[in-house]
């Protein structure tokens, strides 16, 4: 098993390494809204009852249309991470029904990859990576979607990237799914940052994908990561799948019952606070002198080669940022809440000897 990743959050862990409270610190390390949005009425039944049907299936339909994934209702996931974890799963049980034959051996009770790999389009979220390495895939880390090809059974493109924004045009992605169909292969795009420009997401061309896999996020967009809330869209089979692996009642019938309700609600209000968030950030950023080498609308990345030293400083002043092990040169800036953030951060950062 390797060894856990270090992901944005970890206020708790700062504060013991720096001092003060928890709650003093401005956490800037993840990329989620800092302005969560208000929360729906909760009939009293969803926390008294165990999930129904009924709300699940509204909560599909409801993500159905924000999503505009035409025929395909996605399927509710207690977090993207749960079925992330599936995926290795996934790819072991297409070879088993006949995909292909003898590419797996069993040894000590567990599959064994023999030939096939998967392809992670890279640096990207580490999960991914992780999750197939300890099912004993072998996994490729590639820079470019050309490097992608028949000997890869999977393959991974979060669009927009994380954490340098990078974005695949759609039909680019069309054609690496084409190229890994014919190769009896699946394609996952993870659109955890995608509700900030819909014009990005495939999730209309699913219907059309057979081997395609988009992953969602809810919490980052609405601000409600707490609530470990995503959505997973492709053909029905690949969802039967993940919803029998995942289990009954995976989703709180809370949290079904806020995806029905906000995923119809009318989120442009959402986008353009991100939106001003995010230019407020960047005014920061840039006033500083520091340089912007990527991000979306929820983050910013900077690249610096005094990083870990500004890293330090921040948390001296009870600011986290996210670092990066594998690119020290790389800072990643989550969107203040307020203006008063946006002054802490700059006052922070003009302290800052050069």
């Amino acid at each position: 098993m390797s060894a856990p990743i270090v992901h944005g959050g970890g206020i708790t862990a700062a504060a013991a390494a720096f001092g003060g409270s928890p709650e003093d610190w401005l956490d800037l390390s993840t990329g989620i809204n800092p302005c969560p949005v208000a929360l729906p009425d909760i009939p009293a039944r969803a926390w008294h009852r165990l999930p129904d049907r009924h709300l699940i299936d509204e909560a599909r339909r409801a993500a159905r249309d924000h999503y505009r994934s035409g025929e395909i209702l996605p399927l509710p996931v207690p977090g993207t991470q749960s079925v992330i974890q599936l995926l290795p799963r996934l790819v072991e049980a297409g070879r088993l029904v006949g995909v292909r034959d003898n590419r797996v051996a069993v040894t000590d009770n567990r599959i064994a990859v023999t030939d096939d790999r998967i392809a992670v389009v890279s640096p990207t979220y580490g999960e991914y990576a992780r999750a197939f390495a300890s099912a004993g895939f072998a996994v490729d880390a590639v820079d470019d979607i050309a490097a992608i090809g028949a000997g890869h059974r999977l393959a991974v493109v979060v669009n927009p990237n994380n954490p340098d924004g990078l974005i695949w045009p759609a039909e680019t992605l069309i054609a690496l799914h084409d190229r890994i169909k014919a190769a009896d292969g699946f394609l996952v795009v993870d659109e955890a940052f995608g509700d900030t420009d819909p014009a990005l997401s495939l999730a209309s061309r699913a219907p059309q994908l057979s081997n395609l896999i988009i992953f969602r996020s809810f919490g980052k967009f609405f601000g409600l990561a707490g609530l470990r809330l995503g959505f997973a869209i492709a053909r029905s089979d690949i969802l039967t799948r993940f919803e029998d692996w995942l289990g009954p009642w995976a989703v709180s019938g809370p949290a079904l019952s806020i995806a029905g309700s906000l995923l119809r609600s009318d989120v442009s209000p959402i986008r353009g606070r991100i939106n001003e968030r995010c230019a407020g950030l960047h005014g920061v950023l840039t006033g500083a002198g520091l340089q912007i080498s990527g991000g979306t609308a929820l983050f910013t990345l900077v690249a610096d080669a005094r990083a870990g030293d500004i890293y330090t400083h921040l948390c001296r002043h009870h600011i986290l940022v996210r670092k990066f092990g594998y690119a020290p040169e790389w800072l990643r800036f989550g969107l203040p809440p307020d203006r008063a953030a946006d002054r802490r951060l700059g006052e922070a950062l003009q302290r800052f000897e050069r």
